[in-house]
């Protein structure tokens, strides 16, 4: 009886023990937030009547880190500020809205600085591809909304210098 119920403690024992290890508590993983870094600035102008439409600060991607990580784990966006992504080559570019918690306007512009296609009010964490309508060098990412309040159009024009 005595080996028994030695048997039985050390059954209770080591329970207990894989009990304790699942009910410990995890332990969050935290991304640091990204602050934003003003690497130029850009001015975006109406073709119409050559009008200043605004300027904003901007970052700069072009690597291919920077344009694989974009606005990802940002948590706002200033609406003075953007990010510029320079490609070496022109062609028809996708973008997605993957770990990206802010609604965005993206702005497609060809080779020559003019505004070639839109994706407005682009929804946060959706991974749905938005290609530009065609071949295109840069992409302009501003908050959601900006490009209906600047009324910008298709043959708009940006130019842009670095810091």
């Amino acid at each position: 009886m005595h080996k028994l119920s030695i048997k039985y403690s050390l059954l209770l024992v080591l329970l207990l023990a894989v009990i304790s290890c699942k009910t410990e508590s995890k332990k969050a993983i935290k991304t640091e937030s990204i602050e934003f870094t003003k690497e130029g600035e850009l001015n975006i102008s109406k073709v119409a009547n050559d009008s200043l439409v605004t300027t904003l600060d901007i970052e700069i991607a072009e690597t291919d880190y920077e344009t694989q990580t974009g606005l990802m784990y940002r948590e706002s966006m200033a609406s003075h500020q953007g990010m510029l992504f320079v490609f070496p080559d022109v062609a028809v570019h996708s973008f997605y809205m993957k770990n990206t918690k802010i609604a965005l306007d993206i702005i497609y512009i060809d080779e020559n600085l003019k505004i070639s296609s839109f994706q407005k009010n682009a929804v946060p964490f959706d991974e749905t591809g938005l290609p530009s309508e065609e071949p295109i060098k840069y992409v302009l990412e501003v908050n959601a909304g900006l490009a209906d309040q600047w009324k910008l159009e298709i043959g708009d024009k940006i130019e842009y210098s670095r810091n």
